[in-house]
């Protein structure tokens, strides 16, 4: 059953949308649109078999998530791979495929996939250690089961992945970076509030400035 800020979804309701306007914002019950892989990971959250509440606080929660798993996916190429592993992939991996046995539980699924970012960042910040062959298998893990079983994919990367916008993001970075040189800190700021406003995030780095979008 579908249901919109906890009233069900019906014609007489009049709290019904097309899948179109969720991607639009194109309706008076949504702040904006949302992009299809946040609306289907949104989806994901929930088991098939239960409930799902629309609401842009829910929909805007996923769009988070969604983001954080996109970017520990970049964040595990970065990790220096250990003597040894403070952690247990091999179980990990094991309470995923569980999750998945256990009539498609993809909430649960999702749980143990932001275990694996935690893992993830806790090794980005040497607080916790993986093997070389621990680090291969969770990409894999990550990777299986962000792509293939939730059926995600990685939009900031594809948008990304085109040379032109690419040369222009550095285009702008450079400029705002020869800004911050010259202590220019309002051109450097209004560069970046005007990124963020257009839904591009800067991040500073040991090897420079990165962006997503």
């Amino acid at each position: 059953m579908l249901t919109v800020n906890g009233t069900r979804m019906s014609k007489s309701a009049g709290n019904g949308f097309l899948p179109k306007e969720l991607f639009t914002g194109d309706h008076p019950l949504l702040e904006r649109g949302y992009s299809p892989m946040t609306v289907r990971f949104f989806m994901a959250q929930s088991h098939y078999r239960s409930t799902l509440d629309f609401s842009n606080e829910a929909l805007q929660a996923a769009e988070k998530g969604y983001k954080k798993l996109m970017e520990s996916l970049s964040a595990l190429e970065k990790i220096t791979p250990s003597a040894f592993s403070s952690v247990n992939i091999d179980e990990l991996e094991q309470r995923c495929y569980a999750a998945m046995n256990d009539d498609f539980n993809s909430p649960t699924l999702i749980a143990h996939l932001f275990e694996g970012v935690r893992i993830i960042n806790s090794a980005l910040d040497k607080k916790e250690t993986l093997t070389a062959a621990d680090l291969a298998t969770l990409k894999k893990i990550m990777q299986t089961f962000i792509f293939e079983v939730l059926g995600l994919v990685d939009e900031t990367q594809q948008m990304a992945g085109s040379d032109v916008i690419e040369g222009l993001m550095r285009l702008i970075i450079d400029i705002r970076q020869s800004a911050r040189d010259n202590k220019d800190w309002t051109t450097s700021d209004k560069i970046r509030d005007a990124l963020k406003e257009a839904g591009v995030t800067l991040k500073d780095t040991k090897e420079g400035v990165e962006w997503r979008l």
